[in-house]
Formats: structure tokens, C-alpha cells, sequence
């Protein structure tokens, strides 16, 4: 009997899908239909395992990037934060980049998201405001302290390296 992506997540550990899907790369459509599916905890399960199989730039997720950006905004808190890791080791077209950039402004703003998910929010905004500099002047809005107040100690120190690696 064949295996499925959706059975190996409820059966298996993360390491042993992981080996399966590497093992079997015919399955990775299978896992990026779950990824981007509204089928929980399955889906955001896949998600997590795409992010630890692809390549950068994977030429199996490129095409899907409109699809997974659709999904963010309907998506809970750990499938966001899932596809959007992916997302960071894509390229999307400067169109679905500030769909993207915006999505991710507003996510940083809710204080009240995990911490988590703000965070792999932040790192898509700075990804995107380094390719377009007049975007980097928003840098310094977004990270005052009402935006850092909620992060743990450990994420805020971790956005203040990044916001200093930044161009003045």
C-alpha cells in the first residue's frame, strides 16, 4: 500500500517524513496541495515539512507563490508563520511582493499575534524593503516600542540586530 504525505504527518515524526518525501520526490505535489489546503494541523504540518525539503528558489514551489500568499489571510498562526518561511526562500514578481510586504506590515502590527509569527513576518519586510530602499524608511516606524513591547526578550534583541545590519 502506497503512503501518503497526509498519513505519514499523523503517523510519523517530522524527521522520518522528512526522509520519506526526500526519498520520494513524487510526493512533493501531493505535500504542496496539503501545504496550501485548509485541511488542519495537516496543512500547516506540510507547510512545515516543504520548508525543510525545498531549495531556494525551488523551481516546484515557484509557481505556486500566488497561492500561498492567498492563503495567508486565512491561515492560523503556525500555518502563517509556516508559509511564510517558505516564502522567504522564494522569488516572488514585485507585484505579489507588495501584496506580501503589506500582508506582513499589518501582521507585525498585531501585537497581539505569536511572537513567532511576527517575527518571520518582520524578516519578510526587511527581505522585501532591501530590494526597494524607499521602503526602509519604514524600518524605523515599525520598530518602536509598542511593536517590540510584546516580543520575548530574546526575538526583540534578535529584530534590533537585524534592524542595526540595516543601511542608515
Amino acid at each position: 500500500m502506497e503512503r501518503s504525505i497526509e498519513q505519514m504527518l499523523i503517523t510519523h515524526q517530522k524527521a522520518d517524513t522528512i526522509s520519506f518525501l526526500k526519498a520520494h520526490p513524487d510526493h512533493f505535489e501531493e505535500a504542496i496541495t496539503l501545504a496550501i489546503s485548509d485541511r488542519q494541523p495537516h496543512s500547516w504540518r506540510a507547510a512545515s515539512l516543504l520548508w525543510s525539503c525545498m531549495e531556494k528558489n525551488d523551481p516546484r514551489l515557484q509557481g505556486q507563490i500566488k497561492n500561498i500568499i492567498s492563503r495567508l489571510p486565512v491561515s492560523h498562526d503556525g500555518h502563517r508563520r509556516e508559509l511564510l518561511k517558505i516564502l522567504l526562500l522564494l522569488e516572488p514578481d514585485e507585484e505579489d511582493e507588495g501584496i506580501l510586504f503589506d500582508f506582513c506590515v499589518e501582521l507585525w502590527k498585531e501585537t497581539r499575534k505569536q511572537p513567532s509569527v511576527r517575527y518571520i513576518a518582520f524578516l519578510t519586510i526587511i527581505r522585501i524593503a532591501q530590494k526597494y530602499p524607499d521602503l526602509l524608511n519604514e524600518i524605523a516606524f515599525l520598530t518602536q516600542s509598542p511593536y517590540l513591547d510584546s516580543l520575548s526578550p530574546g526575538i526583540k534583541h534578535t529584530v534590533e540586530k537585524v534592524k542595526m545590519k540595516l543601511p542608515a
